[in-house]
């Protein structure tokens, strides 16, 4: 089969490149990643890398499966079959099957239907593959199934299993003594028909009224529906030690076969299920945003210094799966005039979307997936952190404003230059003046820090601080703050994202209109009443 440093995601497995990147399964809940890719049999944090080699592999793959999407249909048939054997394992670890031939010999059946599909899968799309991980695993498998070991176990599997599968019934023979005990038991013969019940009913319905060496002519005590499970698992125990007596030298040649070289392939098809299951719900995810007309481009990736995150067209894909309207793309871009950037605008104007939208698209690059957007030049980032309201018991103990700065020293206790910050209306439990302040300290550690980050935030009076803020930064070598607006069309709300100084009397003209508490809607109302 393939050897140990094999992977779908990795071009050596044995040695993944890249430091882990600090992405805690918080964050991936809060920017609606574990419902974009719901794993089963690994944790999506696992999978996200700084190695820019290991990307591009990535790309390569997820880009053959979207060009042939054959192959997604096979992997996912050999993931039933994987999940078959974990199951069969699982079963014989727990019981005492573990004993029983028919368990030594199912998980080769498994593999070797494993293989074929697989060879059949990749036989169609030989010539189609690009990426090194499926032209290697094309290869293999055709090798492995034309083989001449693979056909001489193929044929003794299908010797055993016909020896088996042709006894439909066994006939048991019990040694009495002169009071009627039994003395011994055991199997007298294998047969290759299944007996008769014996009843009455079952020989007018046959209109066969003879007795033959088939025909029942009293259950066995285990079977009737007053036993207990103890005295049924009792038999089926002692059935299974008479049945591999008999299949023993066939059952003890099978076994060396297996250890030979069966149970190492199948252990290695186990190791790579995990990102079999990656690669086909990371499919599911695109072929769902392509159905609906969305766009999806393959990153250019960065070196991680330049600390780019430049997006053409992003939009959120949670947002994208959840609403039939046509999606508002937006444009976001960290360059040298700006790592950070103050994210203002009216309620329900957006803010959050393009928060979320900016967190996706920089964990799906370092996921090694097509980006929602356009266009989009990304660098890698050590750790992706998010700071949005929470419902957290904290808030009973600290309160919320408590809380949230308990949140933010976790932040800046391992936070460096080559993060990206995230943070939604933080501050919001107190008073304008304060959070004001507050937000400014913070806007300047995170500058000095080196960080990417987005502050969406209501606290539109930070724009008018934002020159004072630069200056403090830029004395301390921080990185530039610039602001981004979400508009707004009159009293409709574009979700446009543009690169503007905030007008804070505005939108609250526009919060004042939307509650029916603006100047012109007061005075309608006490005209009314007059």
């Amino acid at each position: 089969m393939l050897d140990s440093t094999f992977s779908l995601l990795y071009p050596n497995a044995d040695e993944p490149s890249g430091e882990k990147v600090n992405v805690s399964d918080a964050v991936i809940s809060e920017l609606g990643l574990d419902y974009l890719l719901e794993l089963t049999n690994s944790n999506l944090s696992d999978y996200f890398t700084v190695d820019k080699a290991t990307i591009e592999y990535r790309l390569a793959t997820v880009n053959d499966m979207l060009e042939n999407p054959s192959i997604v249909d096979t992997l996912k048939s050999v993931l039933t079959l994987l999940n078959d054997i974990i199951e069969l394992r699982r079963i014989k670890s727990e019981t005492e099957v573990a004993k029983n031939y028919l368990y030594s010999i199912t998980e080769i059946e498994l593999y070797i239907d494993i293989v074929a599909r697989l060879a059949k899968g990749f036989k169609s799309v030989r010539d189609n593959v690009k990426s090194p991980a499926f032209i290697k695993l094309t290869q293999t498998v055709t090798e492995l199934s034309e083989s001449e070991y693979y056909t001489d176990l193929n044929k003794k599997l299908n010797e055993l299993t016909a020896k088996v599968h042709e006894v439909k019934s066994i006939t048991i023979g019990v040694n009495l003594d002169s009071e009627f005990r039994p003395m011994d038991a055991g199997v007298v013969s294998l047969n290759a028909e299944h007996f008769k019940s014996g009843k009455v009913i079952d020989k007018i319905l046959r209109m066969d009224f003879k007795n033959d060496d088939y025909t029942c002519i009293a259950s066995l005590v285990p079977y009737t529906h007053s036993q207990t499970d103890n005295a049924k698992i009792a038999f089926s125990n002692a059935f299974n030690n008479a049945m591999n007596d008999i299949f023993k030298a066939d059952i003890r040649q099978w076994r060396q076969l297996v250890q030979a070289y069966v149970l190492s392939n199948t252990d290695f098809l186990l190791r790579i299920m995990p990102e079999i299951e990656f690669l086909t719900k990371a499919q599911h995810l695109l072929l769902a945003l392509k159905s609906r007309g969305l766009s999806l481009c393959t990153p250019e990736i960065a070196d991680m210094d330049s600390r780019e995150f430049a997006a053409v067209g992003i939009y959120n894909p949670c947002i994208a799966l959840q609403v039939d309207a046509p999606m508002v793309k937006n444009n976001i871009d960290f360059d040298e005039k700006a790592k950070i950037y103050v994210l203002t605008g009216p309620n329900r104007g957006g803010k959050s979307v393009i928060t979320c939208a900016v967190g996706q698209a920089q964990a799906l690059a370092q996921l090694g997936l097509p980006v929602p957007a356009d266009s989009a030049k990304i660098s890698p980032v050590t750790a992706i952190y998010t700071h949005f309201p929470t419902d957290s018991g904290d808030t009973v103990e600290k309160g919320r404003l408590g809380e949230e700065c308990a949140r933010l020293n976790e932040i800046f206790d391992t936070v460096d230059k080559y993060s990206l910050v995230l943070l939604d209306e933080s501050f919001s439990s107190t008073g304008s003046y304060e959070a004001a302040y507050i937000a400014s300290e913070v806007l300047i550690g995170f500058s000095i820090v080196g960080c990417r980050c987005l502050f969406s935030t209501h606290l539109h009076e930070l724009s008018s601080q934002l020159d004072e803020i630069n200056k403090k930064c830029a004395e301390q070598g921080g990185v530039p703050i610039d602001t981004l607006v979400a508009g707004i069309n009159g009293a409709e709300r574009s979700f446009e994202i543009t690169r503007a100084k905030p007008d804070g009397k505005s939108y609250a003209r526009d919060i004042a209109d939307k509650y029916g508490l603006s100047y012109e809607k007061i005075m309608d109302r006490v005209k009314a009443k007059k």
